[in-house]
């Protein structure tokens, strides 16, 4: 079916775009929602606004809705954004990148059946180490540019997703109990490459903030070439 993707740039969701096509689905559009609230409980922030670039060289058109990201108040801005998904490009269905979150999930599927339009989850409950050795199989250059839990800091912003990446999330895992593939908001990323890419992103600018375990990277990319 044609499907709109609820898209923050980073891997989950690029990653289930990019299964969801596989499995024969017509990606129609990407759906981003902006929040003003760095602690939203629903939408990726850091370097959210660089979806655009990243929706340029998928050549996919996107949706940007703007929200205050206030809890539950959100979820109407995301229902108005996939209100107008529906009208402008038609979509059957909607993707998301969730993997364990029964919160996103279950509010997310609230709204779709509300609207009249299928909740597509492809990386509901997969293997989370497996997901990331996944994105090295296929390709997928992704960057770290939000991290918010002990004992991450300042220098795994920027660290490519890797072999030697997966090796230290893991030790991170056993010893301290971090989510290995950030589900728990342990850290936030940005792809920069990846099949459904028509043209590769390069990192070109940084604007780093943070103090302790909580540490944002604002970046700025253009296409290779440009």
């Amino acid at each position: 079916m044609k499907v709109g993707v609820l898209f923050s740039g980073g891997k989950d969701s690029t990653y289930a775009a990019f299964i969801a096509k596989r499995l024969g689905h017509r990606l129609g559009c990407l759906i981003s929602l902006i929040s003003r609230n760095d602690e939203s409980y629903m939408f990726h922030t850091p370097s959210i606004g660089k979806v655009k670039k990243q929706a340029e060289v998928m050549e996919l058109p996107l949706i940007i809705h703007k929200t205050e990201g206030r809890k539950e108040e959100e979820l109407e801005d995301l229902e108005d954004a996939i209100k107008k998904a529906i009208e402008k490009y038609h979509i059957k269905g909607v993707v998301t990148g969730a993997l364990r979150s029964e919160y996103q999930k279950s509010r997310i599927g609230k709204i779709c059946n509300k609207l009249g339009v299928k909740a597509i989850n492809p990386l509901w409950k997969r293997n989370q180490v497996g997901l990331l050795w996944d994105l090295i199989k296929h390709r997928f250059e992704v960057i770290i540019v939000g991290v918010a839990a002990y004992p991450l800091d300042k220098k795994w912003l920027g660290r490519r997703i890797s072999k030697d990446f997966i090796e230290d999330v893991q030790k991170l895992q056993d010893k301290y109990g971090i989510n290995p593939a950030g589900e728990g908001g342990e850290f936030e990323t940005f792809v920069l490459k990846c099949p459904l890419f028509k043209r590769q992103l390069k990192l070109v600018g940084k604007k780093i903030k943070g103090s302790g375990h909580s540490w944002s990277m604002d970046i700025q990319v253009r296409e290779y070439g440009r």
